[in-house]
C-alpha cells in the first residue's frame, strides 16, 4: 500500500539526513511540466528538478530508451568497452566542437574533474572563480564556491581568490604565477540569474590565451537547450579549454560529464581519475534519447521563443515589487524588493512550483517543453499573489 504524505515525511525525519529544505509537499507522478502530488494535487512545474527535465517529466523517448535497455544491460563498469557510451561521447564532441570526454554523475564531480585536470595540465594550484559562484558541495568544487555558508564549516579548502563577476579586469589583476585555471559560469544560476555583458566571456577568454591559465566554464545549469542555446558559451562565440556538463544531460537521468580540448585532456593518463559508474550504459542510452529529444522537437529554439515571451509577461507584473527581470531563454531570474521564499509557499499552494535564490530573487527554469498556456496560468497566479 502507498504511503501518505505524514507517513512519508515521517519516514524522513526519522532516517534521512536533514541536510536539505524541504517544501510540504511530496510528489508521486510528472509528465511534461506537470507534477501530482501524493493526494492527487498538480502543479505546473517551473524547477523541473532545477534546471534537469529541460524535455520535461517522463519524456516518452527517453523513459523507452530507459526501459530498453536495462532489458539488455545496466552496468558492467569502465573496465569493458560499450556501444552506448561511444556513441554518447560522439554526439557530445559533435555538438561542442570539444575533443575528449570524461563520463561522472554529476555537476560537483564534473567540476571536481576539472580543477585536478587543470592543476595536471599546468601543474599551477590556485584558481580564480567570480564572487557569488555556485560550483558544488564536495571539497573540490567547494573551494570555487562563494558562498561562506557553504564554505566555512568545511575550510580549510583548495586555493581560490574570488574576484567580481562581470570584471575581466579583476581576472587578469588575480592571476599569479601559480593559477591553474579561472573557472565561470556563463550564466550564474544560485546567484539569481546573473547574465554578463556581451564582451565579458570573450576578454576571460583572451586573458586566459595571455597568461596560460586554464578557461574552464561550468555549463551545469545552462547547457542542452536551457538559454536558448545548445550551451550559453555560444552566445559569446568562445571555446573553454574545459567545460562541465549535468543536469539536463540525461532527460532526468543522473549523469555529467568533464570536457576538454585535445592538448589539456593528455594530461590525464590512465588511473588519474575514475568512476565507477560513470558513462554506464543506462544514463548513456537515457542521454542519448534526451539529445535527439531536444533536436527533434527544436527545444533550443522553443527556449528562446518562451523565454522572450515569459519575461514580457513578468514585466507586466506590479513594479512596486518587481526590481528587474533578466534572463536567456528559459532561464530567467525576477528580483523583487521583498524577500521571496513567503511567495514560493503561496505560489504552490495556487499550484504552481517555484525556486527563490539568492533570497530575493524567483527563478525560473521550466521544462524547454512548457506551453505558453501553462507560462499564463504561473504568471497569473503571480499577479494574485
Amino acid at each position: 500500500m502507498a504511503l501518505n504524505y505524514d507517513e512519508i515525511v515521517g519516514k524522513f525525519d526519522k532516517y534521512i539526513f536533514n541536510t536539505y529544505t524541504r517544501q510540504p509537499v511530496a510528489i508521486k507522478n510528472a509528465r511534461g511540466a506537470v507534477v501530482t502530488d501524493v493526494n492527487g494535487k498538480e502543479y505546473i512545474d517551473c524547477v523541473a528538478g532545477i534546471a534537469v527535465n529541460n524535455v520535461g517529466h517522463c519524456h516518452p523517448d527517453v523513459v523507452e530508451a530507459i526501459k530498453r535497455q536495462a532489458e539488455q544491460l545496466i552496468h558492467v563498469s569502465n573496465l569493458y568497452y560499450t556501444e552506448q557510451q561511444a556513441l554518447l561521447a560522439e554526439q557530445l564532441v559533435n555538438l561542442t566542437d570539444i575533443d575528449r570526454v570524461f563520463f561522472c554523475n554529476s555537476g560537483a564531480e564534473a567540476v571536481e574533474g576539472a580543477l585536478k585536470l587543470a592543476r595536471k595540465a599546468t601543474g599551477k594550484k590556485e584558481f580564480i572563480a567570480a564572487e557569488h559562484a555556485f560550483h558544488g558541495r564536495t571539497r573540490g568544487a567547494l573551494s570555487v564556491t562563494h558562498k561562506e555558508k557553504y564554505r566555512k564549516p568545511f575550510e580549510p579548502l583548495a586555493p581560490a581568490v574570488f574576484v567580481p563577476y562581470n570584471d575581466a579586469e579583476a581576472i587578469r589583476t588575480a592571476i599569479t604565477e601559480d593559477t591553474a585555471g579561472v573557472i565561470l559560469e556563463p550564466v550564474q544560476g544560485e546567484a539569481g540569474v546573473i547574465i554578463p555583458s556581451d564582451g565579458y566571456l570573450r576578454e576571460v577568454r583572451e586573458i586566459c590565451d595571455e597568461t596560460g591559465a586554464l578557461m574552464i566554464l561550468d555549463e551545469v545549469q545552462t547547457g542542452f537547450g536551457r538559454t536558448g542555446k545548445w550551451f550559453a558559451r555560444e552566445h559569446s562565440g568562445i571555446k573553454p579549454d574545459i567545460m562541465t556538463l549535468a543536469k539536463a544531460m540525461g532527460g532526468g537521468f543522473p549523469m555529467g560529464a568533464m570536457l576538454a580540448r585535445e592538448d589539456v585532456a593528455s594530461n590525464f593518463g590512465r588511473g588519474d581519475h575514475a568512476s565507477t559508474f560513470g558513462g554506464n550504459v543506462l544514463s548513456c542510452a537515457a542521454a542519448l534519447a534526451n539529445i535527439e529529444v531536444i533536436k527533434k522537437e527544436k527545444l533550443v529554439a522553443r527556449s528562446r521563443e518562451l523565454g522572450a515571451y515569459l519575461m514580457k509577461k513578468l514585466k507586466e507584473l506590479n513594479k512596486d515589487y518587481v526590481t528587474e527581470i533578466r534572463g536567456k531563454g528559459l532561464m530567467v531570474g525576477m528580483e523583487l524588493s521583498i524577500k521571496c521564499e513567503d511567495i514560493v509557499g503561496k505560489a504552490r499552494e495556487r499550484g504552481v512550483l517555484l525556486n527563490c535564490t539568492s533570497d530575493s530573487v524567483l527563478r525560473f527554469v521550466p521544462p524547454l517543453s512548457i506551453t505558453k498556456e501553462q507560462l499564463d496560468k504561473t504568471v497569473e497566479v503571480l499577479d494574485g499573489i
